[in-house]
């Protein structure tokens, strides 16, 4: 029979998960996020409290069957947050577990593999989020950035525009998953924005400065001057970047 083990869509709650498994000695499960609403025959249904010393105890084992990098693999795959995938993580898991050579390179198995694809979209998305972010100034000073990424990426980039932009406020906020991250010249903290219906994510004109008209205006110069049109190829220019990323570029808009 099936044990359907539900969890609050942390990492630590993941990993109490995993404990659980362990100590009830489950065989066959399906992890799942939020809540149940299901009532199939044959499915056990197990909440997963999260809890801080069990999370702790499952990470220490896994700092001793994994190296660091092995570890932030898995820590970058669940940050992803893709539907259906919770299953790939404890997969990965248990694999780590139940085996007693060192299954990093292991690509013959369906978890190592799936974990390593999700790992290579999650550091591609980041690399473009770093070069297509384009902040706006308001007027209270802070640059704004609007995202829209594939998959949750903003936990990714906190090193990056941290350090890049470490003079000057600023927030990106993803607009599909509705946080930001958000830089106060001291930390970066994700934070949550309710924006109104009168007040969308990606639409804050009204709160530009003057100063911020003038330089959009001239970096759509800047791009036109450079885009020299006898060498256009927009299949190239696509591949690099997608039609998606388009509408949150200033020189697209």
């Amino acid at each position: 029979m099936t044990t359907t083990l539900l969890y609050d869509g942390t990492f630590e709650g993941l990993l109490t998960a995993i404990f659980e498994i362990y100590e009830r000695k489950l065989i066959y499960v399906k992890l799942q996020q939020g809540e149940w609403h299901n009532t199939a025959l044959f499915n056990e249904v197990l909440p997963v409290i999260t809890d801080s010393t069990r999370a702790n105890r499952v990470l220490k084992a896994l700092h001793q069957k994994l190296s660091s990098d092995g570890l932030q693999r898995l820590y970058i795959a669940h940050t992803a947050d893709i539907k259906n995938e919770d299953d790939i993580l404890v997969g990965y898991i248990r694999h780590v577990f139940d085996t007693s050579q060192n299954i990093e390179e292991d690509y013959g198995n369906k978890y190592m593999m799936r974990v390593s694809e999700i790992v290579r979209m999650m550091r591609r998305e980041k690399h473009r989020m770093e070069a297509f972010v384009r902040f706006q100034k308001l007027q209270d000073g802070t640059f704004y950035a609007a995202i829209e990424p594939d998959f949750n990426v903003l936990p990714l980039l906190r090193r990056h525009f941290k350090s890049r932009y470490a003079d000057q406020k600023w927030m990106i906020y993803d607009t599909k998953r509705n946080y930001a991250l958000y830089y106060d010249l001291h930390d970066a903290e994700f934070v949550s924005i309710d924006f109104t219906d009168n007040t969308k994510a990606g639409n804050t004109i009204a709160a530009y400065t003057e100063d911020e008209e003038v330089y959009q205006h001239l970096w759509k110069n800047y791009f036109k001057s450079v885009n020299i049109a006898s060498r256009k190829n927009t299949k190239l220019h696509v591949r690099h970047i997608p039609k998606r990323y388009w509408k949150h570029l200033t020189e697209k808009i």
